[in-house]
């Protein structure tokens, strides 16, 4: 259609000889101006109607379609130089919320057991987790992408290649960097309004105390039977509710041990150290990749819910988790009287 083709030559012309916008678009609608009028019934020219093509109503609806196209892409360019012009809010993990947080936190906010006291709580707290591993990775991730405010992660190791099977924080990239430097790179990559204390060493006996008194809760994800017991005793020496997960191959175990809000510490259900060799670690036995992510989500999904006070925790409760089968359930467990660690504690 000779119409049409007047058309692809203003435009083509406007780009080929680089006219501005403005006037391509004043030619096109001056082109379209004589189609309707060469085709007005009454006084428009047939034989030039004829020989352009179209008719008076094809005419109009082309350029009614045409005005609400550019009318849209007019809209929209406003919209996103409003955007592009709206001054980017600080990074900072302190004071009120930005409307880059409140957008980021959105769906939090919007669940009733959390809302804006709940997010303002996570913001305000401090979460220790102790090793960036298996459990630790996915832990980190998910208490930084919930917005817990300040994060300390404290591990000795380095990232190896056999760790990228399963934990999930450290990519190929980094392997040789120490863990804690890793998932620090990752948490705030995910989300820079959290901060992040890294701790490049093992968690010893002289600084245990010190270290976690400064945090609200404790996630241990070791697979060091001494470390555990270590935790567990600091933690409920300082009254810490401590989240403790376990793995092996296709199991995982997790609770919130809590003396001193009447709950169990780790040593009132498991009060002896498994023999060596009883309890293989990962290194020895194996353990199948999302495991530990289901594990470790678990972990921060119970830390969420003690900061908010939403739902119950596993206070008294032990959960046992058999991947190979796909089957979960909880089993009560209490204190014990004459646990070393916290039986005078009410």
């Amino acid at each position: 259609m000779t119409g049409l083709i007047g058309f692809a030559v203003i435009w083509g012309a406007g780009r080929g000889l680089g006219w501005p916008r403005a006037l391509s678009l004043g030619l096109a609608l001056l082109w379209w101006l004589l189609l309707v009028a060469v085709h007005a019934p009454g006084i428009g020219v047939p034989q030039v109607a004829a020989m352009l093509g179209g008719d008076f109503r094809l005419w109009l609806i082309f350029g009614g379609v045409a005005a609400a196209v550019l009318a849209y892409g007019a809209g929209l360019g406003a919209l996103r130089a409003r955007v592009k012009a709206r001054p980017v809010a600080p990074l900072s993990s302190q004071g009120p919320f930005s409307e880059v947080e409140l957008d980021r936190y959105a769906r939090h906010i919007l669940l009733r057991e959390i809302g804006g006291p709940g997010q303002r709580r996570l913001k305000e707290a401090k979460v220790l987790v102790v090793g960036a591993g298996g459990l630790g990775s996915p832990a980190l991730l998910y208490l930084a992408a919930a917005g817990v405010g300040t994060i300390g992660v404290i591990d000795a190791d380095a990232v190896e290649g056999s760790n990228l099977q399963r934990q999930v924080i450290h990519t190929d990239a980094r392997i040789g960097l120490p863990k804690v430097f890793s998932a620090e790179a990752a948490m705030k990559a995910l989300n820079p309004f959290v901060a992040v204390r890294p701790y490049h060493r093992r968690l010893e006996p002289d600084i245990a105390a010190g270290l976690i008194a400064d945090y609200d809760l404790v996630l241990d994800g070791t697979d060091n039977f001494d470390t555990r017991y270590l935790v567990n005793r600091v933690c409920a020496g300082l009254g810490k509710p401590l989240i403790a997960g376990a793995l092996t191959q296709w199991e995982g175990q997790l609770s919130v041990w809590d003396p001193a809000r009447g709950a169990p510490c780790y040593e009132c259900i498991f009060p002896t150290r498994p023999a060596p060799g009883m309890v293989p670690t990962c290194a020895e036995a194996g353990v199948a990749a999302p495991l530990p992510g289901i594990i470790g989500a678990m972990m921060a999904m119970e830390a969420v819910k003690l900061i908010t006070g939403a739902g119950e925790p596993l206070r008294g409760r032990l959960l046992l988790h058999d991947a190979l089968h796909a089957e979960s359930r909880v089993i009560a467990v209490g204190k014990r009287a004459d646990c070393p660690v916290c039986g005078g504690q009410s």
